[in-house]
């Protein structure tokens, strides 16, 4: 054979041995790597802040905390200062002021004037009015300012009269005349001398005749004397 044949069958079987390695290699088992999975990141809510809380306002030792009171305008008190002071009139005063602050203010009292039953540390109120040196009636509980008068204090209910008062005579007398045939035990029991037993009795003989008739009648109605018929008999109608 030419040594060009040889050469050329040569360079066939060397291409034929480099395309069988490829083809080799390039079969053979490979390992892949799974692609790496992503996890979405969440993202974290903006933290909430809580409102800003401002402590209490200091105190100072031994004082007593405000107190917030209804007034005028302002904060303000409006009260009438009469009486026995050197300038009465209408006083306007910082809420949370004191009767003493009110006397202050409209001059103060005149001599000799009694101030016991004014209580002086009692915080006003809006509107009040203060009179100073009004009377006081024997016997007004906790030192109250009366109207006047004699200062006698009535009798408690159930109580005896009084030693030279007739009983039934402490009752007010009607304005007009009581029907005997219409009025109820209560009315007929605000007579002078009447009461719930008696007006009973009354009504029963009013029931058991049919009424009375005149005004004398009431003389038979048992109970009834001649003393306490002739002091109704004025106060009284059929």
């Amino acid at each position: 054979m030419e040594p060009r044949t040889v050469a050329a069958i040569g360079a066939a079987l060397a291409l034929a041995v480099l395309l069988a390695v490829w083809h080799f290699w390039a079969g053979r088992p490979s390992e892949v790597r799974a692609p790496e999975r992503e996890t979405p990141t969440a993202s974290a809510p903006a933290p909430v802040r809580a409102p800003a809380v401002l402590p209490p306002p200091a105190v100072a030792p031994g004082a007593a905390p405000a107190v917030v009171r209804p007034g005028g305008a302002g904060g303000a008190v409006v009260v009438d200062v009469s009486g026995k002071v050197w300038h009465p009139g209408v006083q306007r005063l910082p809420a949370g002021s004191r009767v003493a602050d009110a006397l202050e203010a409209a001059g103060g009292a005149r001599p000799g004037v009694d101030l016991t039953g004014l209580n002086r540390a009692r915080i006003l109120t809006d509107g009040e009015q203060i009179v100073v040196g009004a009377p006081q009636p024997t016997g007004a509980p906790n030192g109250q300012a009366g109207l006047g008068g004699s200062g006698a204090l009535p009798p408690p209910p159930g109580a005896p009269p009084a030693p030279g008062v007739p009983a039934g005579r402490g009752k007010a007398v009607p304005s007009s005349p009581v029907s005997l045939n219409a009025a109820t035990a209560e009315q007929l029991a605000t007579l002078p001398g009447i009461g719930p037993a008696l007006a009973r009795h009354i009504i029963d003989y009013r029931t058991e005749h049919g009424g009375f008739r005149s005004v004398d009648e009431l003389r038979q109605v048992h109970g009834i004397g001649a003393r306490r018929f002739g002091e109704l008999r004025s106060l009284v109608q059929p």
